[in-house]
């Protein structure tokens, strides 16, 4: 999804699916994951292509781009793009997974009721979400800018925040329903994953991130990667992390 208007910083994230796609085949890695799945192996996986929504189509254009594939009984692994794409996107996923989980990976909640008077901001995808009814739990992990607003926010709609002083927590959850995971690349420390639009310092290491999708038990249907802004990835690290990312997801899709 090209797709960074609702971005409220430095965009650039627009330009990630192709950056992504060009790193996932570089001849600098291969594509075999770490639990030896060749995503090089025919028929594993479809390249649908990208759409790229005006800021007035977002919603229903990515809503149904996504719906059309959860149709045809296909997972479904999305490229971004700024954070307000999970929205249309998780709802495409709970039409056809009611009871939907979202294991969410950023460096912020998101939960913003109306963030710099823009109620579909990269700031605010959950908080449309979880008032649309669209999933039956939220755990976010890797939190670590929450403000009041934000606090009062995931109580009143009983978000499970793991923020960085607590993020081991998130291997004793268990995950009873279809997983969605979001996965904003700043979660990350910016010494791992520079390239992205909002630093946010003591993040997790790759290593760590990769950790908790590994040890996932859970029916993972769907997942978005967002927010790796090329603009600011000038030596090519983070295009090469959100790859890896995307590999060891789809590799967990498979098991």
């Amino acid at each position: 999804v090209a797709f960074d208007k609702n971005s409220s910083y430095k965009r650039g994230a627009a330009l990630a699916p192709q950056k992504i796609r060009e790193a996932f085949f570089c001849n600098s890695s291969n594509l075999w994951t770490e639990n030896e799945t060749n995503l090089g192996a025919s028929g594993i996986f479809a390249d649908a292509g990208d759409i790229t929504p005006s800021q007035a189509d977002l919603l229903l254009k990515t809503e149904r781009s996504a719906s059309q594939l959860y149709e045809s009984g296909l997972k479904v692994v999305s490229l971004g793009g700024d954070h307000s794409v999970t929205f249309p996107l998780v709802k495409a996923a709970a039409q056809f997974h009611p009871e939907l989980s979202i294991l969410h990976f950023d460096a912020h909640p998101d939960l913003y009721d109306n963030f710099e008077n823009n109620p579909h901001s990269h700031a605010s995808p959950f908080a449309r979400i979880l008032e649309s009814g669209l999933a039956k739990r939220l755990v976010q992990v890797g939190i670590r800018t929450i403000n009041g607003h934000q606090r009062e926010q995931a109580q009143r709609f009983g978000v499970e925040v793991l923020t960085m002083q607590n993020w081991q927590a998130v291997f004793n959850i268990q995950l009873d329903s279809p997983l969605y995971i979001t996965f904003d690349m700043d979660c990350l420390d910016p010494a791992f994953a520079p390239g992205v639009s909002h630093r946010e310092p003591g993040g997790l290491s790759t290593r760590e991130a990769l950790s908790i999708i590994q040890a996932l038990k859970a029916n993972v249907i769907g997942a978005d990667v967002v927010e790796f802004n090329p603009k600011q990835d000038s030596l090519g690290v983070t295009e090469m992390v959100a790859a890896k990312v995307f590999k060891e997801i789809a590799a967990k899709m498979l098991e």
